[in-house]
């Protein structure tokens, strides 16, 4: 069984949780097992409303549930998905960017997790503009200025991506003639599928894996200022005494790896209309394999 908290609420106990912390100078209580979850308990999944992050978080919650978890996955912003963690109002994540995007996050909290390595390598952040687009790099960004309304697309304003692209405007000297412009995954996508329609000038934030590269001729702006970093890894990161108290879904989540190409597969299904939990199921049924070398693991753990 599957259950989805409201962000409003994570946010609300991590802000209780911080108060507490405060005011005791002593660590939070650990989460315990809901005598209302499932057979083995629950499991609660922080996440950001990120395409590749949704997809990875409903298949490693649909392979606990398949285990007798009961999963509960909280959508946040990327600052409250790390403070959940540390704070134990949730119980992990698995859609830490690293070593760049979230470096900032790791750094407040490291000593209060525990990181479990990547689920996941090859990840890439960056602008990102439509083939058409005759920019090859961000530096040619300022004189094209007017052909892109004087906007860079991007995305929630807490994700790491957004702090970078900040960075990089200041580095390159582009803010007397280019604003970085608030929004979400789904904005973003949506002006890109806007512009391409009608073969406007856009530059948007983005990153690799998305489902957009799929979709549409796309190409990533060079940066010989290396703002952006290198490639990195998308990681899974568990709170405190998680490995103690559930050692079995413990043992699964360090067990988890996927791929670009699979995390691309699960976006595709859900972009073409399927429901996340759907997508996520389907490619849990078909991976079969994989998926049994996760849970052999879990298996030894409880």
């Amino acid at each position: 069984m599957r259950t989805t908290r409201s962000s409003s609420s994570v946010v609300l106990l991590v802000a209780i949780a911080l108060a507490a912390l405060a005011l005791s100078g002593c660590p939070t209580p650990e989460g315990g097992t809901s005598a209302s979850g499932g057979a083995k308990g629950e499991i609660e999944i922080a996440y950001v409303e990120w395409a590749d992050a949704v997809a990875a978080s409903n298949v490693i919650a649909a392979v606990l549930e398949d285990e007798g978890w009961q999963v509960e996955l909280t959508p946040v912003s990327a600052a409250v998905m790390w403070q959940a963690v540390a704070t134990g109002d949730a119980d992990v994540m698995v859609s830490a960017w690293l070593p760049t995007t979230h470096a900032d996050y790791y750094a407040e909290v490291k000593e209060k997790v525990e990181s479990l390595g990547p689920n996941l390598e090859g990840t890439r952040i960056g602008l990102v503009a439509p083939d058409y687009v005759e920019v090859t790099s961000i530096g040619q960004l300022a004189e094209h200025a007017e052909k892109l309304d004087g906007r860079i697309i991007g995305i929630d304003a807490g994700a790491g991506l957004m702090k970078s692209t900040e960075t990089l405007i200041e580095a390159y000297g582009l803010g007397e003639k280019l604003e970085l412009i608030e929004g979400s995954d789904a904005t973003m996508t949506a002006a890109l599928k806007s512009a391409i329609a009608e073969k406007r000038w856009i530059v948007v934030t983005g990153w690799t894996p998305h489902w957009k590269f799929a979709r549409w001729k796309l190409h990533y702006l060079d940066d010989p200022k290396n703002v952006y970093g290198e490639g990195g890894h998308i990681d899974t990161i568990a709170r405190k005494g998680l490995a103690e108290e559930k050692p079995g879904a413990h043992a699964i989540l360090d067990a988890f790896s996927w791929t670009t190409e699979d995390v691309a597969q699960v976006m595709a299904w859900t972009e073409e209309g399927a429901e996340p939990p759907d997508a996520a199921r389907r490619w849990v049924t078909e991976n079969a394999d994989r998926v049994a070398a996760w849970t052999a693991a879990g298996a030894s753990g409880d």
